[in-house]
Order: structure tokens, then sequence, then C-alpha cells
């Protein structure tokens, strides 16, 4: 038996509140880093939405609303999807809709009705009069679920919203809207109770003044998902929402409890109307008289499992007999909803529906995996592979180069992805693939073995992946099944997120968390229980989830287990630990004891999201709660200096709704944080003191967590894919006053020798560039000349860039802060205009590894920066065999320089000649020459790029070949390229030498040769 102290229960002697400096903390100006940005990183594998829609009119045009990732936009019929919320709002949107009269116009609702475990809330209604260009606010702004929107087919300005208002609490706001002016203003037209919101709504096609809709009871907590009560009814008005009728009391109407409902109307047949109920006796039901009597045609539990996640229902828009039924497949009948035939778009649980209401072969499903269109009805449907909106709950990384970051997307597989690749691509499907776990988990690389990876999952699952050997092995801490069960009759109670990490002293010891702390040394075959319960173990709040109607036992709703723990990276046996109901727990001497440390001011039952154990101190610690399941959105940061006997609350400059999930140290510079939130990101150069917003460029979407690799800030967000800043150290570097300066020349980071190329994409993630990346500021345009030279240690110039123009290369800048990014490589060989070579470059070879100056000059004044280019460690070669490379290729490109010169004077000269009047015998054998010298080195008949396959190429081809075949890689060059390049050399030295003695000899008497070599672009 464990010994635990209580020490949370004398919190008057140990704990002391400190109260934040609300000072404005002396920060940069954000202007003098904003060429730094998030890089979207991937993956394009779409995650939930919960509502789409087609535009009337236009074939190729369709919106989805994503969960977490705001609005989706495509014209292309979901080849590629873009954001066209970005910059404008964010977060989960629950509904958007398309005016029927003008299609430019465009609302959406935020906040999803599929409400998870992990279910955000929104933003209130958006409007775009230019077909998601732009947007403006249109009111609602605390509705914070809004789950379907209407519009007028004859006004784009008059609009019904249902709203399920703040589901984690009694709210007023909930009900059905009408705006009769775009959102200016909203009348609240239907109130059933503060607990029950509006979840469905329909306008009959024929006639815009009827309406249908349900109000759903609705109760989430941290512990629980209620569905059904007394609130869940079902509405008619026929006044365009002025009074409404209760249709639950009508005949054929299920009796009893009722839940969530979904509710339509036949375009062809106003009378006839479709529902799908939650009821003990619920299924599809089906009106013929506008729903005065009812009639259930189907009940089978495959149409109505998991009400509350589904319950969507829509009538074709051609046939009155057919309509269709969402849930984990999506099924259709043709004969009036009495037998159903399900199938699956592309993913699989699906959430709403679109049909074309001029041809319903056309139509687009809203699912787990995003929003696919389908052009034949539902025999094909387009791509979930295209949209980078998925759900991560975790973020890690492993070891490999480059390395790999590891999350669990929501609704999907495990991922480990490649940070950057070399190729010149973008991050796509072949730089990623699913690993360990399942969709909920944490993920835990072996940090002696990138290919071993352990992860988690609902139910206590935890597998051991092999990849080298693509073998699983599963590991779980208890194997016995609880699905369907509350959490009262486990054992160990497993959240559906449970910690997985390895200690960082020992790279054997493998941690997880139930409601205990467990810890393997053999890989999983056997587990330690080393504490208590370090939890309230409240047992009124770990009953079975989900009822009165429906029961749903996931483990999401598990309560009162270990939600997030961490031992320090700075001494061992330091470990600490926060629960989802509110406590946190250390240990000093590696479990022996254990201490109740959580903060005495802070609310009772907040969940611990995150611990960030300090790298800097073993008594440092800071977390990051969150309370708002229980209708609460502060945030709630802490930080200690003593082991957790006081606490400090860091929360000053937060908005006072963006609840904390997340907060991490960075490793590289103390007092440095950064914070992740619901809303957006910040971070602190005070430790925590203040904090400032990070946002940039990053959408606004749930930070879930975050981590920090080779000072590199990594973001998981719950709709948005992984995100990344490549260089913190400018961010480390900014102080206060660098805005006022002509000049100011950040440190670069040290590099890799690494190629890749960053481009745009709509289908695949960013990458990094390779080489290394400058940031500097500059505050006004260069009355002269900025100058950026890049020297080795010796400081002999490698590469000049100039606004003034450098070898035929202007360098562009902007007042403010810019980016500017060098790949590494010595000036290329010299080229010709019509240069065409096979398998060849004149590419100049990347610089050693070592330490060089990046020197810029401004209207004469200059600045000096030093940094390191690392090797590239998965080759084994040494800086000999680098250094050996190098020269080789310089030795190539050199002689290359040469022969393009000279074939670039003998095509001056001819060019001189052909123009001379007086044609002799001397000037025809000149030019006979100069022609078998050329044709020697270069093969002139090429005049497309494949011509080398018909023409046999030349020595300059042969002698460029070995740039491409030495170059490729980090090797030391082979001997028999060195033999090759020897004999090459000196066959192009005697076609030189042959040149420079008929130039000497006899070219000089016909023809002023030095006033001509100036007029050639040749590098000296």
């Amino acid at each position: 038996m464990r010994k635990i102290l209580l020490l949370g229960i004398i919190p008057m002697l140990l704990f002391a509140l400190v109260i934040p400096n609300t000072k404005a903390q002396n920060v940069p100006d954000p202007e003098i880093y904003k060429a730094l940005e998030w890089r979207l990183v991937g993956p394009f594998r779409g995650g939930r939405a919960d509502g789409v829609t087609g535009v009337p009119g236009s074939d190729h045009s369709y919106y989805f609303a994503s969960t977490g990732g705001g609005v989706w936009k495509t014209v292309d019929s979901g080849r590629t999807w873009k954001s066209v919320s970005d910059g404008f709002f964010g977060g989960s949107i629950g509904a958007v809709a398309v005016s029927q009269s003008d299609t430019a116009v465009v609302y959406a609702g935020g906040g999803e009705k599929t409400v998870r475990g992990n279910v955000s809330f929104g933003y209130g209604v958006w409007r775009s009069a230019d077909a998601g260009k732009t947007w403006e606010r249109a009111g609602l702004d605390k509705s914070r679920f809004v789950s379907r929107l209407r519009i007028h087919p004859e006004d784009p300005n008059t609009v019904y919203a249902a709203v399920l208002g703040d589901i984690f609490k009694p709210d007023q706001t909930r009900g059905v809207y009408k705006t009769t002016d775009g959102g200016k203003n909203w009348k609240q037209v239907l109130f059933a109770d503060d607990q029950s919101g509006a979840v469905d709504l329909i306008l009959d096609p024929n006639d815009p003044n009827v309406l249908y809709a349900t109000t759903w009871e609705l109760k989430r907590t941290p512990y629980s998902l209620e569905s059904g009560g007394a609130g869940s009814k079902m509405y008619k008005s026929t006044d365009g929402g002025e009074n409404w009728e209760d249709l639950t009391e009508k005949e054929g109407f299920p009796e009893g409890l009722l839940g969530i409902m979904g509710i339509t109307v036949s375009p062809v047949n106003s009378d006839r109307l479709y529902a799908i109920i939650e009821n003990e006796n619920g299924g599809v039901f089906t009106s013929k008289d506008g729903g005065e009597t009812w009639e259930k045609t189907n009940d089978d539990r495959s149409l109505r499992q998991r009400a509350w996640y589904y319950t969507r229902i829509y009538a074709d828009t051609q046939d009155e007999e057919t309509v269709y039924v969402l849930n984990v497949s999506y099924h259709k009948s043709t004969d009036g909803g009495k037998k159903f035939k399900g199938a699956n778009a592309p993913h699989g649980d699906h959430h709403d529906l679109w049909i074309d209401p001029e041809n319903n072969q056309r139509m687009i499903i809203a699912d787990d995996g995003g929003a696919q269109i389908s052009e034949d009805g539902g025999n094909n449907w387009s791509s979930m592979m295209n949209q980078p909106t998925a759900q991560f709950y975790r973020v890690t990384t492993d070891n490999s180069f480059p390395y790999r970051i590891y999350g669990a997307q929501q609704d999907n597989s495990t991922m480990r992805i490649r940070h950057r690749v070399a190729g010149g691509g973008g991050i796509s499907e072949d730089d990623w693939e699913p690993t360990a776990g399942g969709e909920s988990g944490w993920i835990a690389p072996d940090p002696t073995d990138n290919d071993i990876v352990y992860g988690g999952s609902y139910g206590g699952y935890l597998t051991r992946v092999d990849h080298r050997n693509d073998i699983t092995r599963s590991v779980n801490v208890w194997p016995n099944n609880p699905m369907g069960h509350g959490a009262e009759d486990m054992k160990y109670r497993f959240q559906w997120n449970f910690p997985i990490f390895f200690s960082p002293h020992n790279p054997k010891m493998l941690y997880t968390t139930s409601n205990r702390f467990h810890r393997s040394t053999n890989e999983g075959q056997s587990w330690e229980v080393f504490s208590p319960d370090l939890t309230r173990n409240d047992q009124s709040k770990l009953g079975p989830s989900g009822g009165p109607i429906t029961k749903d036992n996931t483990s999401v709703e598990y309560y009162a287990t270990i939600f997030t723990a961490a031992e320090s990276p700075v001494k061992a046996g330091v470990i600490w630990a926060g629960s989802d109901d509110g406590l946190v727990h250390v240990t000093t001497d590696n479990g022996t004891i254990w201490q109740n440390v959580t903060p005495a001011e802070m609310p009772e039952w907040l969940q611990i999201n995150s611990i960030e154990a300090s790298p800097f101190d073993p008594a440092e610690a800071y977390f990051a709660a969150t309370g708002y399941k229980s209708g609460n959105y502060e945030p709630y940061l802490y930080k200690t200096k003593d082991y957790g006997k006081t606490w400090t609350k860091i929360t000053s400059g937060i908005d006072p709704e963006h609840f904390t999930r997340v907060v991490r140290a960075d490793p590289e510079k103390r007092g440095m944080l950064y914070a992740g939130t619901e809303t957006g990101m910040y971070y602190s150069k005070d430790d925590g003191a203040s904090w400032h917003s990070l946002q940039m460029n990053l959408p606004i979407v749930p930070i879930t967590d975050l981590t920090i690799k080779e000072n590199n800030l990594i973001a998981a967000t719950q709709g948005r894919s992984f995100w990344i800043i490549d260089d913190l150290t400018v961010l480390h570097q900014a102080e206060p006053g660098f805005e006022e300066k002509a000049l100011h020349l950040f440190k670069p980071q040290d590099s890799y020798r690494i190629d890749g190329v960053r481009r745009k994409s709509l289908t695949q993630g960013s990458n990094r560039p390779g080489g290394v990346l400058v940031y500097y500021f500059m505050k006004e345009e260069p009355k002269e000349e900025l100058k950026v030279e890049f020297l080795d240690n010796e400081d002999r110039i490698l590469r000049t860039f100039s606004t003034a123009g450098y070898n035929g290369d202007t360098l562009k800048v902007k007042p403010g802060s810019n980016e500017f990014n060098w790949n590494l490589r010595v000036e290329d060989a010299e080229g010709f205009d019509g240069l065409i070579m096979w398998a060849a470059n004149l590419r100049g070879p990347k610089v050693v590894p070592g330490t060089y100056k990046v020197r810029m000059t401004l209207d004469g004044e200059t600045q000096v920066q030093d940094f390191k280019v690392l090797a590239d460690p998965r080759y084994p070669s040494t800086q000999a065999d680098l250094e050996e490379q190098f020269e080789f290729l310089m030795n190539v490109n050199r002689k290359l320089t040469e022969t393009h010169q000279t074939i670039k004077l003998i095509r001056q000269y001819r060019t001189e000649l052909d123009s001379l009047d007086k044609k002799t015998k001397a000037i025809e054998r000149v030019q006979a020459e100069m022609k078998s010298i050329e044709e020697t080195l270069y093969q002139t008949k090429n005049r497309s790029g494949q011509d080398p396959l018909n023409f046999p190429i030349r020595l300059n081809n042969k002698l460029a070949h070995l740039n491409s075949v030495a170059g490729n890689g980090d090797f030391k060059p082979t001997d028999q390229a060195e033999e090759v390049r020897t004999e090459l050399t000196e066959l192009i030295a005697v076609q030189l030498a042959k040149f420079k003695e008929l130039e000497q000899e006899e070219i000089s008497k016909l023809l002023n040769i030095e006033e001509l070599k100036t007029k050639l672009d040749m590098k000296k």
C-alpha cells in the first residue's frame, strides 16, 4: 500500500495564491517578427463535418461546416477545398446555408450539433454577401451551438436559426430565432425551456411560412451525456414562426419520453412529412397530412443507434417516396420509409445531407471524414483526402530525422507524419502512416527505436506497434473490455484520452494512467501499480452515461481518472498527475509518497488538461485546466516553484472566454511559455505574468496540445490538423524597440544540410524550405541598396543577393518583417541562353557543415550574425567526405563555367565575323575551327528538351552529369567519378587550349576581343 499525504485538506497552511502582475509586459511589437508564420503540416485527411450545402444553379460549388475548422468551399466538385472563414472567424460550425434567391449570400452558424466529448462551441452567426470572400457578424453571438440555418427562398435577409444554446448549463438563449434584416436583429420565436434547444428546422419548400422544428432536451457534463426529456418536442408554424403548434400529441406520435428528433418535408408534396424519433418505441415516422397524424414505418436500430450523434432525415427533392436517414451508414428508402438500404460515403458516421432541388443525383454529405460530393445519386463520392480538418487530441514527436509528428485523429486512426521532407513537393500521403493506438489516445514512440510505438484509445486499449516488422501487440494494463458499462464497474478507470509516455531518464520506463499510475519496464508484458487512486472518486459521477432513453458508454465520459501526467526532465522520480475531477498530485520519491497539491482557490471540479514539468527546475511545474463542460469558459493556468506547496494563477492577458487546454515551457529560453486555448494561441516571456497573442496566421481553431522540438513549436488542433512554427529563436530574440531601428538582423537558427521546397497547395501540407531561414526587420525601404552576403568562417563571400541586382537576380524586400531563405548552395556554374543538357545540372554545391555568417548591409550600415550548418545525420559521411564532395563539385563547376564562357565567346565572335562585309579565307578558317571546337564541347543541334536522345551529348553535358551524380546525396565522390572527371576535364582542356590559341593568334587580328568580352555576362 502506497502512502498518500492529503495536503489539499489543509490549504490555509500550504496554499498561497499569488496575485498575477497585471501590468502590461514590455514585449516586442509583433510587426518585427511578422514574417515568422505557422506552417500547415497536415495531414490532408478530413475530420468531422456537421453541415453541408450546395449552391443552387451551380453544379460545382459547395460548402461544408467543419467541427473546429471553420467553413470550407469547393468550386470544382470537391477536387479541392479552401477555407473561406479564415481571417474572419473559425471554430466549430454547425450550419451553413446559401440563399436560393441570391446565391452570393451565405450564412454560417457556430457550434456543432454532434455533441461528442470533445465538442466545441462556435461564435454566433456570420453572413457573406460575396459567396464567402468576406464575412460580417450577423448576430446571436452567445448562441454557442447553432444546429440549423434556413433562408427564406425569396428573401436572403429573412433567416431562421435553430439554436441549441449552451449545452453545458441551463440557458435562456435556446430555441428558434428569426431575422428579417440579414442578422442585424433576431427575435426568439420558439422557446421550450432552458434545458432544451432547437436541433432541427425546415421550411416547407412550397410555402416558406410553414416551418417545422424539433427541440431537444440535452445535458452534457464532464461525466455524462443525457439525451431526452420533457423539453424534447416537435412543432409546426404556419405563419412564419409567429405561432407554433405542438405535434407530439398528435395521433400516431410515439408516447413516452422523447429525445432528439429529425424532421423533413417532401418538396413534391407539402403534406408528406418524415421524422426520425428517439424514443423507446422510436424509429422512422411519416405523416401524409402535414403532421396531423403519424405512422411508424421502420424501427430498425441501425437507423437510430447512438441517436444523439445522428438522427437526421431528408426527403428526396424529386420523389415523394424516397427518403434518406443518416447514421453510421446512410440509409435510403424508395417506398416511403418502410424499407431502407444502407451505404457509406468514403468515411461513414454521417451527419448532414444536401440534395439539389433541381437534380436529385447531385448531393453533398457530411460525415466524420469531412464532406464528399456525389453527382450520381451516391454511387460515387469525391475524396476525403483533400481536407486538412483533422481533429487531434495530443501531439508528440520521435527522434528520427527529419522527426515525425504523432497524434490520434478523432474518428480515424493514429498517425505519424514527417514535419518536413527533402523533396520538391509538399507533405503528402506518402509522408505519413497509421501507427499505434486508436482515434482518441496518447502516443509514445520508443526513445531508443523510432519504429517501436505505443498508443492508446478508449476502453483502456494500448498497443505496441513494430513498424519495422509490421506487427502489433496488445499490452493493455487490464484487458477487461468495459464497453457499455459505466465507470463504476471498472477495476481501473481509463479515460478516453488516458496518458502514455516514457520517462525522460529511463528509456525502458513506460508510464500510463487510469485512476492510478502504472509503469512497465518490459514493453508492457507486466505493469506495476505505484500510486493510490489520485482522483476524488466521487461515486455519484461514475455511473453509466447516456439515457434516459439511449445509453452511450464509450469511456468518453469515464470520470475520476488521471487525465494528464509528466515526469520532471530535470530529476528522476519527480512525477506530476492531474485528474479530470480537479486534483493535482506530485511524488518526489518515484511514487512512494504522493502529495495532494491542488490549488485551494481553484474551482473544485476543473479538468486538469495538461501538466508541464519545468525543463529547468524539478520544483517547478505548470498546468492548464478547464471547466467548459460545466459552462465555465474562463482560462486557468497555474505555476509552482516549490513542488506545489504554493501556486500562482497566470492568466493575465488571456481573453476571459479563451479557456485553456495546454501550457508548455520553452526548453531553451527560461521564462518563455506557450499556451493553447479554445480560441487562440498565446505566449509569455515573463514566466506567465502576462500573455500575448501568438495567433499570427494560425486559423481560429481549438489548440488541444503543444510540443517543442529543435526550436520548433508544434500545435495539435481540433479541426485543422498539425501546424508548426519553424524557428522559435526569432521569438527568443525579439525585444521591444527593434521596430525603431533602421535594420535588425536576427541570428539565424542552426540549419541542417537538407533540401526542401515550400509551395502553397490545396491538397498537401506545406514543407519547410531547405537551407537556412534568415529573419530581419527593416523600418523603411532601402534608400540605395540592401545587400545580403553569406560568408564562410574566413570571411570569404559565398553568395550575394542585392536589391540593386546581382548576377541577374534582384532581391525583393518590403518595409517591416522579412524572411530570406538561402538554400546553402554557392553560385551555380555559368550557362548560356538555350543551353539544353540531359541528366545534368549547373547547380552550385551545398556548403559543408561548419560555422558561417550572414552579412546584411542597408545603405552602407552593416550587421553580421553567425550560424551553423549541421550535417544531415542520416548520412554516414564524415566532414572530410563532405569537404571532398564540395571540392569535387566546385572543380566540375569551375570547368563548366570556363567551358560555357568559351562557347559564349565563340558565338559572339561568330556574330561579329558574320557581320563583316569582306569574307576572307582567314575568316572562313577561323569560323570552321570555332565551329569544330563548339561542337566538340556542346551538342549544337539541341533545340528541345528531348533532343539529346537524338543527338549525342558532348563534353559539357558529360561533365555536368557528374554534378548530378556526385551531388546526389551527401557522399564522398566515388573513385570512378574522379577518374571520369579527370578524363573529361583533360578532353575539355584540349579544346579550350585550341580556342585560346586561335583567339590570340588569329581572332585578335580580326576583332577587338577585349571590347567584345566586356559585353558578355560572364562570371569572373
